[in-house]
This record gives structure tokens, C-alpha cells and sequence, in this order.
């Protein structure tokens, strides 16, 4: 099964629930030049949403949020795998984490319908190098 990960930064910018906000936040960055490898977004709580983005350059994101008046909190550090949408994918990947001993605390992926897939691995900060060396980088 051919597949790579990478190590990748991850902000969390909180911002009111509301028509459009998620669009302003994204558009505003995307005007900026900044890239996203990807972005969640979840409720956390009474009118507000937390996304989660994932920048493909860190210093770029620190920059135009600053410039969009974006609060951060980050970065935090996650692994992104992206392979071969084949049975038994992710199967692989977590026996390597646990051969190594990491728990995995929280994940999140997506098949593209075009064969491929993207999968985000969180592990708590101590685990980090240990979960990169099993997954090779």
C-alpha cells in the first residue's frame, strides 16, 4: 500500500457561529496567498465554532492571520498521511503506531472518490517523535 505522511502544524482560531463566518476566515486567508492542506470545523459551545487549520506553510497562516486580525492558538503538531484508497489503509498505519507504542487520541480522513485518501493523525505531544519514526519521517 503506497502512501506518505508528513508532519504538519495545526492552529485553532475560534470564531463566532454564524452565516458567512467560515467564509470570511477562508477567503481572507486564500486572499493572502495561503494554502490549506486542510481545515475542520466543530461547535464548541453556545454560537461559536472552532476551526482547525492546517496551513502548507506555517509563517504565511501567522502572517495573514495577524493581518485579518484572526486570533490563533497553535501551533500544534499532527501527521498527515495521504496514499492508495485500498482496503486495509489505515489498518496499516495504526499497527505501525501501536507496534510503537502510541496512542492514537484522535484522527480524522476522507476517501477523494479518485483512489486516494487523506488521513489527520493527533497524538499527544510527548508521543510525537515516537509516532513520526514509526511512520517514517
Amino acid at each position: 500500500m503506497a502512501y506518505t505522511v508528513r508532519r504538519i502544524d495545526y492552529f485553532y482560531a475560534t470564531v463566532p457561529e454564524a452565516p458567512g463566518t467560515g467564509y470570511r476566515v477562508l477567503s481572507e486567508l486564500s486572499q493572502q496567498g495561503v494554502n490549506l492542506v486542510a481545515v475542520t470545523a466543530v461547535p464548541v459551545g453556545p454560537a461559536r465554532t472552532q476551526l482547525t487549520i492546517f496551513p502548507d506553510d506555517t509563517a504565511l497562516l501567522r502572517h495573514a492571520a495577524q493581518a485579518a486580525s484572526i486570533p490563533l492558538d497553535g501551533p500544534h503538531k499532527a501527521l498527515v498521511v495521504q496514499g492508495d484508497d485500498e482496503v486495509g489503509a489505515l489498518a496499516q498505519i495504526h499497527e505501525k503506531l501501536s507496534d510503537a507504542n502510541v496512542v492514537v487520541f484522535a484522527s480524522t480522513g476522507v476517501a477523494d472518490g479518485r483512489g486516494g485518501y487523506g488521513y489527520i493523525i493527533y497524538v499527544r505531544p510527548e508521543e510525537y517523535e515516537r509516532a513520526a519514526k514509526a511512520l517514517g519521517v
